[in-house]
């Protein structure tokens, strides 16, 4: 019976064994959406098994994802729909990701977290004609292709076209998609920087005659990104709430998040898409992870209210959360937004307008 190990860089966290018993040895460092319990009857047994899977499963990219069955097909892999079949892709490259730092050996196994780093791979560009475009792996990049060259894309989840890269010792994921989207992103992030918020970078970057975004990765061996479906788990153990964590550790950078995502008409700030960063060396929340995902904004620009507000935790507009983020924070704007930069009057007159608005709360 195989029982394996839930790692952290080097901490061995917890162990389930394939029928269901677990043994949690450092409960400080346990992944944030994993739940396992050390009784021994059926049910708790059945239980963790369970949670185990899905824990994996959420490390496997999601199959609504483009091109997803052509990345399984690359690699080899099941198109299962269960997590327990989504959870054996994951195994199959020790449930690594380029977002934290756990992974999963068999116990016994002589493996370390030095030698299968994802961050310190190198890294060829074999893969990505197959999660970027959804091309066929060609024979010779095939034979070029270890299971490290294929986990960070794997594990990415997000329903677009997307692919890691790693240039000059850095990793930067492209992002694809239809070009309205990639468009958008590229101005929403351009205008994002005219305010004092954190963000992640968005550029412009050609792959194979293809326009795409470009953003350096945050995440390495020393932090982390939990989302925020992720750490109400986090909180509900802690015996606290999302939002006290939020207004403890970083209220201003929550108030921006609601700013900007009106000023640009965001509407996909779902829970995935906003979250905290992990300090690694104690796996506790430091702060929000910098803003990112701009691919569908302009998309609420049809009245000056916008949409429903995703991230409060009452039905708020995105005009309402953003006149409070203002009266909270302030606007901090740090330089001008040009006309010119918009591809559609209709956008730039609503962004003036919405600027005024809150201008006009200072």
């Amino acid at each position: 019976m195989r029982t394996y190990v839930i790692m952290n860089c080097e901490r061995e966290v917890a162990q389930i064994s394939q029928d269901g018993k677990a043994a949690i040895l450092w409960p400080d460092f346990m992944p944030y959406n994993l739940y396992l319990e050390e009784e021994e009857d059926i049910s708790t047994r059945i239980e963790n098994l369970n949670n185990f899977n899905y824990w994996c499963a959420s490390r496997v990219l999601a199959l609504d994802r483009k091109y997803a069955k052509e990345i399984l097909n690359a690699i080899g892999a099941s198109q299962g729909r269960t997590d327990r079949d989504r959870a054996k892709v994951a195994l199959s490259y020790h449930a690594l990701t380029l977002t934290d730092v756990f992974w999963v050996k068999e116990i016994g196994e002589a493996v370390t977290f030095d030698r299968i780093n994802l961050y310190a791979h190198p890294l060829s560009d074999a893969f990505v004609p197959v999660s970027l475009l959804g091309k066929m792996l060609t024979a010779e990049n095939s034979r070029l292709l270890t299971p490290w060259d294929t986990a960070g894309d794997v594990s990415v989840q997000g329903s677009v076209p997307k692919a890691f890269i790693k240039r000059e010792g850095s990793f930067f994921l492209l992002k694809d998609g239809d070009k309205r989207d990639v468009k958008a992103e590229l101005l929403a992030s351009k205008i994002s920087r005219c305010f004092d918020v954190d963000q992640v970078l968005y550029e412009p970057y050609e792959y194979d005659g293809h326009m795409v975004s470009a953003s350096r990765l945050f995440t390495s061996v020393k932090s982390s990104l939990v989302p925020m479906e992720y750490a109400d788990i986090y909180a509900i153990n802690h015996d606290t709430t999302r939002q006290h964590l939020v207004e403890k550790l970083d209220s201003y950078g929550y108030h921006m998040m609601n700013v900007i995502d009106y000023l640009i008409g965001n509407t996909d700030r779902h829970w995935g898409n906003w979250g905290f960063l992990i300090d690694n060396d104690t796996n506790r929340p430091l702060k929000l992870h910098p803003l990112m995902d701009f691919n569908k904004a302009f998309l609420s620009y049809d009245d000056l209210e916008g949409s429903r507000c995703l991230t409060a935790e009452t039905i708020l507009s995105q005009r309402e959360a953003a006149v409070i983020g203002v009266k909270a924070v302030g606007l901090n704007q740090k330089r001008e937004v040009f006309r010119e930069w918009f591809h559609q009057e209709s956008d730039w007159e609503m962004f003036r307008r919405r600027l005024e608005i809150l201008a006009g709360q200072i």
